[in-house]
């Protein structure tokens, strides 16, 4: 009987090793597919499109941003590992639309309210593959915008891959989208300004 004790034991103790060996094992793979990006303001951009009084497209941008982007391998089938993520941060007051009485009636409380609303957030909760599309994702998120918070889902393109010139890992994305402007509270000039705003975000992203 202690012979046989003995040796249940050493299975059991053995059972044991190569379990912990392969559960650890898929914890190092799954943290070596997740790459870590943040925002490369200087090669990115941010800009929009409104309708003026139903004839042309006036645009604008943004100037001061930033975000981190969290990237997962894909699993056999090519769906995303969940863990990725998506975060931006706006600062309303940077509003540019090359006219500076235009950029400070837009920053007033009839547009964005920058002083009482000083930050546009996006935050993903959900990003996965498009299927069918190659290098296509579709991320889902809360866009947070004059105060009122709505879930948006969008197409984004991963626009390039490379290597920079110190090594260091590049990625692209542009995502193009329409959101209305009367959803988030902000009506003011409902009859010359479009409700519709298109809104296009080209980023270019590093991994130090």
């Amino acid at each position: 009987m202690k012979m046989d004790l003995g040796r249940n034991l050493h299975i059991f103790y053995i059972g044991s090793l190569v379990l912990l060996l392969l559960i650890g094992s898929a914890g190092i793979t799954q943290s070596m597919g997740v790459t870590a990006y943040e925002i490369d303001t200087a090669h990115s951009m941010i800009i929009f499109r409104a309708k003026h009084n139903g004839v042309s497209y006036n645009y604008g941008r943004f100037n001061e941003f930033s975000g981190k982007i969290v990237m997962t391998s894909t699993d056999v089938s090519g769906n995303m590992v969940p863990g990725s993520m998506v975060e931006f941060e706006v600062k309303a007051a940077s509003v540019d639309t090359g006219n500076e009485k235009r950029d400070q009636h837009l920053r007033s409380s009839d547009f964005f309210s920058a002083k009482q609303f000083p930050v546009i957030t996006f935050k993903g909760t959900e990003v996965k593959t498009k299927k069918d599309k190659k290098d296509v994702l579709e991320v889902t998120g809360d866009l947070e915008l004059h105060g009122v918070k709505k879930s948006i889902t969008v197409d984004v393109e991963i626009t390039g891959r490379a290597k920079g010139r110190d090594g260091e890992s590049l990625i692209g994305f542009e995502s193009t989208f329409t959101i209305k402007r009367s959803e988030f509270g902000m009506t003011y000039g409902m009859g010359g300004i479009s409700d519709d705003i298109r809104i296009t975000v080209s980023i270019e992203a590093v991994h130090k």
